[in-house]
C-alpha cells in the first residue's frame, strides 16, 4: 500500500475531499499544515511545489497531484476497491455530474480567497460577504437535491458512498458554519447523515485534524 504526503489545511473542503478518500482506500498519509488562513500557501516554498498555491497537493509514487478531484481519481485508479465511481458508464456521469455541481459550481464561488478578495478589493462588508455565500450554497444545494433526489438511497447515490459523498460532506459542513438551512434538502441531509457516521468521513472531519 502506497504511503503519502498529504498539504492540508483543517477546514479546506478541497483537502477534506481528499482525506475522506484516502481513509476510504486504507491509504496512509502524514499530514502537513499550510495554513491559508495565514497565507502560508503564498511561500515561495509552497510555490516551488505547487505553483497554483493551493491545498490539497497529495505526493504519493513520485508524484506531485494536485486538484482535490484528480487526486481522487488517481488515487481510485492504484486502489480499485472500495470503488468511488459506479462501473455502469450511465451511473458513473451521475454521480460525476453531483460531485461536479459541488466542485466545479458552489465550492469555486464560495472558497477563502474569493471572500477575502470580496472584503479587501471590492469593499464589500460582513453582511454582504455572507449574503454571497449563502446566494450561491442555496442555489447550487436546491440543484443538486433535485438532481440527486431520483437516483439516491442512503447515500448520495445507492447504499455505498461514492464520489459524490466525498464532495457533499465538506461542503454541507461548510454550509452550517455559515448558517445557511439545509432543512429544505432532505435527501442531502440523509446522504450527509449516513456518511458522517463512516469512520472514514468522520475521521477526515476538520475537529478531528490538527491544526
Amino acid at each position: 500500500m502506497p504511503r503519502a504526503i498529504l498539504h492540508d489545511y483543517f477546514r479546506s473542503s478541497a483537502s477534506y475531499r481528499v482525506r475522506i478518500a484516502l481513509n476510504l482506500k486504507g491509504i496512509a498519509y502524514e499530514q502537513r499544515q499550510v495554513n491559508l488562513a495565514e497565507g502560508a500557501q503564498q511561500d515561495e516554498a509552497y510555490r516551488a511545489l505547487n505553483p497554483q498555491g493551493f491545498v490539497p497537493m497529495l505526493e504519493i509514487d513520485g508524484h506531485r497531484i494536485t486538484q482535490s478531484l484528480a487526486i481522487c481519481n488517481y488515487i481510485n485508479s492504484i486502489v480499485p476497491e472500495p470503488a468511488l465511481m459506479p462501473a455502469d458508464a450511465a451511473d458513473r456521469g451521475h454521480v460525476l455530474a453531483l460531485a461536479l455541481t459541488v466542485a466545479c459550481d458552489i465550492h469555486p464561488l464560495n472558497n477563502l480567497r474569493v471572500l477575502k478578495y470580496l472584503k479587501s478589493e471590492l469593499g464589500q462588508d460582513e453582511e454582504a460577504k455572507d449574503r454571497w455565500y449563502r446566494h450561491w450554497v442555496t442555489e447550487g444545494l436546491a440543484a443538486l437535491e433535485a438532481m440527486a433526489a431520483p437516483r439516491a438511497g442512503a447515500f448520495l447515490f445507492g447504499d455505498e458512498p461514492s464520489l459524490a459523498d466525498i464532495c457533499l460532506v465538506p461542503q454541507l459542513y461548510n454550509a452550517r458554519r455559515f448558517s445557511v438551512p439545509i432543512e429544505p434538502y432532505p435527501t442531502l441531509r440523509r446522504a450527509d447523515e449516513t456518511a458522517s457516521a463512516h469512520e472514514a468521513f468522520a475521521a477526515a472531519h476538520p475537529d478531528r485534524q490538527e491544526h
